[in-house]
């Protein structure tokens, strides 16, 4: 149960303040502004439902196409600052949202690669992407301050891969085989 409860800890939370939300809508304003708070629930999840199912056919296909340890040497504990290196160029170059990325993670650590390399990897998309910078910073903020934020930004993915491989806390990648456990 505690392991069920752990692996979906924030949808317990998240389903908890939903509750409590609706909850408060029906008392405060009525059945029917309740049925409106449903119908503006159900809108959003058909518009997020298309980039979600996009994200996860992109990690299942890509977990069918790349074997297992297949990243180790690229991206894996033993790679070093290259698989640092390596992982904030994927990152900076990923497109797309959360519903893309981190399957993409999930995909990536039962590659073979390591915390660090997939630390380095979300910190650069979150700040460094590529498309984020072109498609929105520089038309918003002009050339010159996205360079410049760029560039404040670019050893920060680095910088969190290293701490990340020092941090003595252990992970597994779900769907991946705890350590120690039998096959």
């Amino acid at each position: 149960m505690l392991r069920l409860l752990r692996r979906h800890s924030s949808l317990a939370i998240i389903l908890s303040i939903g509750l409590v939300a609706g909850s408060l809508v029906w008392t405060l304003h009525g059945p029917e502004a309740f049925r409106r708070a449903l119908g503006t629930a159900w809108q959003v999840f058909l518009t997020v439902l298309p980039a979600l199912l996009a994200g996860l056919l992109l990690a299942g296909s890509l977990k069918q196409l790349i074997p297992p340890g297949a990243l180790a040497k690229w991206m894996g504990a033993e790679s070093g600052w290259r698989g640092l290196f390596v992982a904030t160029l994927c990152g900076m170059a990923m497109p797309g949202g959360p519903m893309a990325a981190f399957p993409l993670v999930l995909v990536l650590a039962q590659a073979g690669a390591d915390r660090g390399a997939l630390i380095a990897f979300i910190v650069a998309w979150a700040l460094n992407g590529f498309q984020r910078v072109l498609v929105w910073e520089v038309p918003l903020l002009g050339a010159d301050f996205a360079l410049l934020r760029f560039l404040c930004g670019l050893p920060l993915s680095v910088i969190a891969g290293v701490l990340a491989r020092r941090i003595p806390l252990a992970w597994t990648p779900p769907g991946s085989a705890a350590p120690g456990a039998r096959p």
